[in-house]
């Protein structure tokens, strides 16, 4: 069974992937399968860009043909913020709720709506040449946080044309709409 690494150590987006290539005759990897794996710094200035840092450590270190995500959250009224600082938002070890806080805390100040969309930049790297999709889901983001399910910025975010967040969502109901989803189902024609 061919191999291929989800140059990740985030657990959410792994299932994410996993789920979605779910009917494809391939084993996927993360990080977390190999004791020794690198901090890949997301030094790009778009997530197209640390996407394809990803893979590609990641290619190099071990050998396997590799994929990259690099997503996030774009409040429209704060010009793409928190876009590709999302995971780090609220400072270089910020965890799921203080990222959320700030983001809060900005959007508190202007008026509703809130319309955002998340993105996903999805790589595929060989070891020959890079494929790339971007997918995404605009919507709206509420400033009190919603659900369980998910990470990230899920409790904010209603996609539009429903009424719940995507932390209120099955990860199955997820899935079927997601930006990880659109991106990576376009990435599935190259394999």
């Amino acid at each position: 069974m061919k191999k291929i690494l989800l140059a990740t150590t985030n657990k959410g987006k792994f299932n994410d992937v996993k789920e979605i290539l779910k009917d494809l005759d391939v084993e996927i990897l993360s990080f977390l399968d190999f004791d020794d794996y690198p901090n890949v710094e997301e030094t790009g200035s778009t997530f197209l860009e640390n996407a394809e840092l990803k893979c590609k450590v990641a290619f190099e270190k071990y050998g396997i043909p590799s994929f990259g995500d690099d997503s996030g959250l774009e409040a429209f009224q704060l010009n793409g913020e928190p876009g590709i600082y999302s995971a780090r938002y609220a400072g270089e070890n910020a965890d799921d709720e203080s990222n959320n806080l700030k983001l809060i805390a900005k959007l508190s100040k202007l008026p509703e709506p809130h319309p955002g969309r998340f993105v996903c930049a999805a790589v595929y790297y060989d070891g020959n040449e890079f494929k790339s999709a971007i997918g995404e889901v605009r919507g709206n983001i509420i400033k009190s946080p919603r659900g369980n399910n998910g990470f990230g910025y899920d409790p904010l975010f209603i996609p539009n044309g429903f009424n719940i967040t995507t932390a209120e969502m099955s990860h199955k109901e997820k899935n079927k709409i997601s930006h990880r989803l659109n991106a990576f189902k376009e990435l599935k024609k190259f394999l």
